[in-house]
């Protein structure tokens, strides 16, 4: 599930949204280590959120850097 709180993720960046996600990451090893299950949470949904809107753009944009890399001739 989504959060329904954060919204206009089509403007961020690739990069922003990456960060976004690891500095989320870290705030929910901070909530589940202080036991802080309600919070744990809702850094779930937004992480969600975040993740989903950068496999999106990941997915639309033909040029991902694993093109070069990959050959399957």
């Amino acid at each position: 599930m989504e959060h329904p709180l954060i919204k206009n993720l089509n403007e961020l960046s690739n990069q922003e949204l990456l960060d976004k996600i690891s500095e989320l990451h870290k705030k929910l090893a901070i909530a589940a280590r202080s036991g802080n299950g309600h919070m744990c949470d809702q850094i779930r949904m937004a992480l969600e959120s975040y993740q989903n809107q950068f496999n999106e753009k990941t997915r639309k944009d033909p040029g991902t850097p694993f093109d070069d890399v990959i050959d399957i001739s």
